[in-house]
């Protein structure tokens, strides 16, 4: 009960503290967050030492080097973090925007207005600044943010939070506006995914375990950040000197991350001179494929049934050969999680007919995978990319952080 006590208090805090946040203007939110930023630079030697017990605690746990890498911050991180909450200071405020308007033969005047969700809850895995990317995007929006993230952090956790809190004060709005869960407890993490009272939105950024859980146990509505097996699928009309270069960015310039590569779907048309030269350029990749691909590339090994539909979020990366753009199609769409699949061609038909045919969030012709980011679409840092259909897919900035409602005006109406 305890628990629970304490999880409904900080959800009243956020709460009350969202409705304020709801009637910010732009000048304060703004102002809140490039202080924010300033601080979160002034602070920087604390926010990193707080982290670097986070490390060595993993470390000593023998944590994937993987796992390290998505918990260690580092000067250069932090000054990610707080350019990103500039940026969203910089980008328009979504509150109030009028999406559309009309005018009703009897002159009742209807518009649908952009307003903020509320509180949106976020639980997340071992990724501080997650913390900083959530704060700044809800508050932008009108939104107070209440997080959970993982035992890991928790100490990189704290110190972010901690700054945060301090510049929503000093720029005059609510401490509210971030609420932090301090217990990393299991109890925890389920009674803050119930949180109905007071939890407008949940959004997990985590594994299948932290999925799963959502699914079983979640009472609020949410948003499911899903598993990233994208897919890169060079086209018989390839030029293969482009999809070498789209191929091993998307699966080696941060394996650890939802957008890269984790699937390859060659045509057989390319597949001869395309795989040798390709398991060159991968060099340090671990390629598991068909009967087909390890018939042309002996250095490719042979693939577990689950390879194909694995987000091995490291360097390794499943590999198919087909015979024809509607095989590749049907391999993409049977085995793909719906993030991110991307096609290299030169035939503007076959790549119509992907971007028609495959059903994901994102579908990218001649380009790597690693741009399906809310920063590299223009949105400001992201809260999350949804691999699902309601009520936003794909990378989700301030506008996917608000709803609307109806405004109606009439002179005396009546039915």
């Amino acid at each position: 009960m305890r628990v629970k006590q304490v999880l409904v208090d900080q959800g009243r805090e956020a709460k009350d503290a969202s409705r304020l946040l709801a009637l910010a203007s732009t000048t304060a939110k703004d102002a809140a967050l490039q202080l924010a930023a300033d601080l979160l630079v002034e602070r920087s030697a604390d926010v990193l030492a707080a982290n670097a017990d986070d490390v060595a605690r993993a470390e000593a746990a023998g944590t994937t080097a993987t796992v390290v890498d998505r918990l260690r911050l580092s000067p250069e991180r932090v000054e990610a973090m707080a350019a990103g909450l500039r940026q969203v200071a910089a980008l328009p405020d979504p509150v109030g925007q009028v999406v559309e308007g009309w005018v009703r033969p009897n002159g009742l005047r209807i518009e649908r207005v952009r307003v903020p969700l509320g509180v949106v809850a976020i639980v997340y895995e071992n990724r501080p600044n997650v913390t900083s990317d959530a704060f700044g995007l809800c508050l932008k929006s009108g939104n107070a943010a209440f997080l959970r993230g993982s035992s890991g952090a928790i100490s990189s956790n704290r110190a972010i939070a901690s700054v945060l809190r301090e510049a929503l004060v000093r720029a005059g709005l609510p401490a509210g506006g971030l609420e932090l869960v301090d217990d990393t407890s299991r109890e925890a993490a389920v009674e803050f995914m119930r949180l109905r009272d007071y939890v407008d939105v949940l959004i997990p950024r985590g594994g299948p375990s932290l999925i799963a859980a959502i699914l079983e146990h979640a009472t609020v509505p949410y948003v499911i950040d899903g598993d990233g097996n994208c897919h890169v699928y060079v086209d018989a009309a390839a030029d293969v000197a482009m999809a070498e270069a789209i191929v091993v960015n998307a699966k080696t310039q941060r394996p650890s991350v939802c957008n890269a590569a984790e699937s390859l779907v060659v045509h057989e048309a390319v597949a001869e001179a395309f795989l040798p030269a390709l398991a060159k350029a991968l060099a340090g990749v671990e390629l598991v494929g068909d009967d087909a691909a390890r018939a042309i590339e002996p250095s490719i090994g042979a693939a577990e049934p689950d390879d194909f539909a694995t987000e091995f979020l490291d360097l390794k990366m499943s590999v198919a050969v087909v015979n024809s753009l509607e095989a590749a199609i049907d391999h993409v769409n049977r085995h793909s999680s719906g993030h991110s699949e991307a096609i290299v061609t030169g035939d503007l038909a076959a790549a119509t007919r992907f971007t028609t045919e495959v059903d994901a969030a994102a579908v990218l012709v001649n380009a790597s995978t690693r741009f399906v980011d809310g920063e590299r679409f223009g949105f400001g840092a992201e809260i999350g990319i949804s691999t699902q259909k309601l009520h936003a897919r794909g990378p989700m900035g301030l506008r996917e952080l608000t709803t609307t409602k109806y405004v109606v005006h009439g002179a005396g109406h009546v039915v």
